[in-house]
């Protein structure tokens, strides 16, 4: 069976940690729930719906992906596919099989959950948050022939592929820098429409105007400072 391991960052989401890891298909060989410096019960809410659970008291979105994959990096046997999830419970867990099917069945690199308006819950997804992935995904499509519509959290990639893409970003750009590399190095990939739901919660990003801001200007820098590289 291919060994598929889940990285969740988390940041006091204990009201929807245990309802996301419960919903996970069995295909997973291990939840991964980076405890990203929450003030709440989290950690122990995670550790109780059996997740291994890291803490990374650096706050970022990306120093807790990058915690989850120094983690793999240590195990004697490594997974094939990587998978990650936001612990908010906006995505519908259950639809992993969906976003890691094309690389199990067609051998692609990396899938991308495409939050389509169709499949939308109405007001899951914010003003910031539509016009950020408009604009980002435009520009992407402009300066890098890119096919993605969008910068959606629930994603799954190779981790031979993972491991080349050399991540880098610890805070909100740490999705748009995937994307990126993954075009620069001309990686296969595809998007699958997936449902989306409001959130359990206040978003930390979009929920604020700081944080809508901060999140902008990330992904944007991103984006110009590819545009600007010739190499890979």
């Amino acid at each position: 069976m291919t060994k598929i391991i889940v990285i969740i960052p988390a940041y006091n989401e204990e009201a929807s940690i245990g309802k996301v890891i419960a919903e996970i298909p069995e295909i997973v060989s291990e939840i991964i729930v980076v405890n990203n410096n929450s003030t709440d019960n989290t950690a122990d809410v995670a550790k109780l719906a059996g997740a291994t659970v890291l803490f990374e008291p650096k706050a970022g979105y990306g120093n807790a992906c990058l915690k989850g994959m120094e983690y793999i990096s240590d195990k004697e046997i490594k997974p094939e596919i990587v998978v990650f999830l936001d612990g908010d419970y906006s995505d519908y867990p259950s639809e992993l099989t969906k976003i890691v099917a094309p690389i199990l069945e067609n051998d692609i690199d990396f899938v991308v959950g495409a939050r389509v308006k169709a499949l939308r819950e109405d007001g899951s997804m914010t003003f910031p948050q539509r016009f950020g992935n408009a604009l980002a995904t435009r520009l992407m499509t402009l300066f890098f022939n890119s096919k993605f519509t969008d910068l959606g959290p629930f994603r799954a990639i190779k981790y031979k592929k993972l491991l080349a893409l050399n991540m880098e970003d610890k805070t909100y750009g740490w999705t748009v820098e995937m994307q990126l590399k993954v075009l620069k190095k001309k990686f296969t990939y595809v998007e699958v429409p997936v449902k989306y739901k409001n959130r359990i919660g206040v978003s930390k990003v979009s929920g604020t105007v700081k944080g809508a801001i901060f999140a902008g200007v990330k992904i944007l820098s991103w984006i110009f400072k590819y545009s600007l590289k010739n190499d890979s």
